[in-house]
């Protein structure tokens, strides 16, 4: 570990996409940090990301999480906002304090994150937003009311982040993931084969292509899909 090693956040660290960026960035040579709710453990793949535990919801555990990441490793100058909850059901069977909930971890805990890491990205003239999407942010599912109000707000404001602050050095990429992403529990759940879901370490590396963009030719927002999915 060197004072020139670039520093990543993971907000919503899991077994899923989050542990595959959380590997690929560290092979990249990154300090890895990653949050969640509970403190999950760092993925085996990536033993030196340091997992913090953290309510992205929660603006003043953000703020204490923030301040003992610079303290460890140092400024970010990457943030991944891959943290979201799902309720799926008719609308009229759908709380507003689920509409709250979801809001709340998607689009505010992206809020308190985006924060805490643009000052130093500012003043380092340099830093990459990404905030991870779905299908539900370009158009709402008839029972996915609550979930793709969540992910229409989040586009929203990587949008405006880039407006902001792309003239000053600051990439910010939305991420629209239209489809599974494959996992042993969407086979155990779902019965959906391999080929039929995307591939996590794929879209990790597309990821890591996007941050290695240079200025002359950002992407703002791109879609993945698998091959044969219809759209």
């Amino acid at each position: 570990m060197t004072d020139s090693q670039p520093i990543a956040v993971i907000g919503g660290l899991g077994s899923g996409l989050s542990a595959h960026l959380a590997a690929r960035l560290a092979a990249r040579g990154y300090r890895v940090a990653g949050l969640s709710r509970r403190g999950t453990p760092p993925p085996a793949e990536a033993p030196g990301c340091r997992a913090y535990a953290c309510d992205l919801a929660d603006g003043a555990a953000v703020a204490d999480t923030f301040a003992a990441i610079r303290a460890d490793l140092g400024a970010p100058s990457l943030y991944i906002h891959n943290a979201a909850q799902r309720v799926v059901g008719d609308f009229l069977d759908t709380r507003p304090e689920d509409f709250e909930r979801l809001w709340r971890t998607a689009c505010l805990g992206a809020v308190h994150c985006a924060q805490q890491v643009l000052p130093a990205m500012l003043e380092a003239g340099r830093g990459t937003l990404i905030f991870t999407g779905a299908t539900g942010s370009l158009r709402g599912g008839a029972r996915f009311s609550a979930f793709a109000a969540s992910k229409f707000a989040v586009r929203a404001l990587a949008q405006s982040l880039a407006r902001a602050y792309g003239a000053r050095g600051i990439h910010v990429v939305h991420t629209v993931i239209d489809g599974v992403i494959w996992s042993d529990g969407v086979a155990a759940r779902h019965g959906m084969a391999q080929e039929d879901c995307l591939d996590p370490g794929a879209i990790a590396e597309a990821y890591l292509a996007l941050v290695e963009q240079p200025p002359s030719c950002w992407t703002h927002e791109i879609d993945l899909r698998v091959a044969k999915e219809t759209f």
